[in-house]
């Protein structure tokens, strides 16, 4: 069984009010000196991060930089490994997702998450995206179907499987597994993606698919990807956090942490100086 420490923060008595305005406003999550350790690895330092809604923010960084602790730890997915301990905040809007009357089950609905390699449900394409509303109470078939295409065609699939929804969801490709695991997150109408490198394992071809839904998915929703593929961060961010060795060492505006970057260990990555 997971062990889960959380060293006791003092709780913020007040939000001033323009402050509480501005998170309201434009900021999802805000992380304050976050810091997390798996055993005796120290994984995360002091992280300071603030993600806007209606963005792309990229994380980057080599292997084993604490990119995809980071990105698990904002669903609190991270406390499913052992011996976990974690000291500072993680403001989700106004709510610390470390505070005990804060449901875990309602912050991942909130906040879904989209994983490296494709994993649909062994059921139908229908099944797997009515799966999320059905566990949220919702019966009726009509309502369901109206989910199914809404999802379907939010995540550019629609076209593909619209003929085919009692298929398996194994018989797809990958590329149209990993749209149809968008489109179930979808379904349960989060405010949040969570993608970790959603295309390291696509061809060219469905990588383009994937990066030009992202885009678009960005009008609605705060999506925050980590990827290996500086390319892929330069093209579809608006935001890129550097991480190394467990720190960001670099965070600002895409344009400005590609053509000026105020590091040299940000310079020394992005020009593949290593990785």
């Amino acid at each position: 069984m997971s062990v889960v420490t959380v060293e006791k923060q003092e709780t913020r008595p007040h939000i001033q009010l323009l402050e509480k305005e501005a998170i309201e406003r434009e900021t999802v999550y805000k992380s304050e000196g976050l810091n997390l350790w798996y055993g005796d690895t120290h994984a995360l330092k002091d992280i300071n991060m603030a993600i806007r809604n209606k963005e792309v923010t990229a994380i980057i960084g080599p292997s084993g930089c604490g990119k995809s602790t980071y990105l698990k730890t904002l669903n609190r997915m991270v406390e499913q490994a052992t011996n976990v301990k974690v000291k500072g905040n993680v403001w989700y809007r106004d709510k610390n997702i470390f505070d005990p009357s804060l449901k875990v089950e309602h912050l991942r609905t909130d906040v879904g998450m989209v994983f490296q390699k494709a994993n649909p449900f062994p059921k139908s394409i229908y099944e797997n995206i009515a799966y999320g509303p059905r566990i949220h109470g919702i019966r009726k078939k009509a309502i369901l179907d109206e989910i199914v295409e809404t999802s379907l065609r939010k995540a550019f699939i629609w076209d593909e499987v619209k003929d085919r929804l009692h298929d398996n969801a194994y018989r797809l490709s990958g590329g149209q597994q990993q749209r149809l695991c968008i489109a179930r997150c979808l379904a349960i109408e989060p405010e949040v993606i969570l993608m970790d490198e959603p295309t390291s394992a696509l061809d060219p071809k469905s990588t383009l698919k994937i990066e030009e839904l992202i885009t678009k998915l960005k009008d609605d929703y705060a999506i925050i990807i980590v990827t290996h593929n500086m390319q892929q961060a330069a093209r579809i961010s608006d935001q890129t956090a550097f991480f190394y060795e467990g720190e960001i060492v670099e965070y600002g505006e895409t344009k400005q942490i590609f053509e000026d970057p105020q590091d040299k260990r940000t310079y020394a990555y992005i020009n593949g100086q290593f990785g």
